[in-house]
């Protein structure tokens, strides 16, 4: 029979001691990953040194485009057949109107078209229908109403005489929106680019390059004017509406990397 002690006579001891070995080469190979792990993150992912800055860009201009929200509101017809007769006709008129003030076909869509009973309730809280209401919105787009300052009132006044008795919304924009943004959007930049010197300058680093930057529109915002009621239509006098003056307003935020 083989004799399996080791030459210090125990078997056991034997074992124990290389129980330990294998310990303690573990835990050396763990803390160099964990050594180099660290080591690693601090090359990779250092942090940056970096200032933002945010510039601001405005540039002023007149609309030349104007949307209104027209609209027909019939209530208590006695019947819906009548109610949406008397809608379409309506309707029709106020459409032939906005196209002889020169509106395109293109330029006029419908919104909203509703047909809906009028619910009465008695003494005895009992319901009972006692009519039909109808009501359709159209969204005309007016171009070029800085051309011809009295075209947009021109618009509202001939939908009104022609049956409409509702004007919900009245916006502002410009056809050339976008040149306007890429404008403000250039003088944003130029703005940061000068305040950036004055930080640097004051805080005492250099900037290098630019890290990224982000851009926020702060206006334009959609422009509301005047909402008439059920009240409008008939013969009188068109309303006076001047669009102003706006402005497209950008802040662009940039980060610049600094040593």
């Amino acid at each position: 029979m083989e004799n399996n002690l080791c030459s210090c006579g125990s078997e056991c001891h034997c074992k124990g001691k290389g129980k330990l070995v294998v310990s303690v080469v573990a835990m050396l190979l763990l803390a160099g990953i964990v050594t180099i792990a660290i080591l690693r993150d601090r090359i990779v992912n250092q942090q940056f040194r970096q200032i933002t800055v945010t510039g601001q860009g405005k540039v002023a201009y007149t609309p030349d485009i104007a949307v209104i929200n027209l609209g027909v509101q019939i209530d208590k017809a006695k019947t819906a057949e009548e109610a949406l007769t008397q809608l379409n006709s309506k309707m029709t008129s106020v459409v032939l109107a906005v196209k002889a003030e020169g509106i395109a076909d293109g330029d006029i869509e419908t919104q909203n078209y509703n047909l809906s009973p009028q619910i009465e309730y008695g003494n005895n809280n009992i319901a009972s229908t006692t009519g039909y209401n109808a009501n359709q919105q159209l969204s005309v787009k007016v171009k070029a109403f800085d051309q011809n300052k009295e075209k947009l009132n021109q618009v509202i006044g001939a939908a009104s005489k022609a049956g409409a008795n509702q004007v919900n919304n009245l916006s502002f924009d410009s056809s050339q929106l976008n040149d306007l943004k890429q404008q403000a959007r250039l003088l944003a930049l130029k703005d940061a680019k000068e305040k950036s010197s004055l930080m640097a300058n004051a805080a005492g680093v250099s900037i290098k390059n630019i890290a990224g930057w982000y851009e926020n529109l702060i206006q334009p915002q959609p422009v509301y004017g005047m909402a008439y009621g059920a009240g409008m239509g008939g013969n009188g006098a068109a309303p006076q509406v001047s669009a102003g003056s706006h402005e497209v307003i950008i802040e662009i935020g940039v980060n610049y990397n600094i040593e």
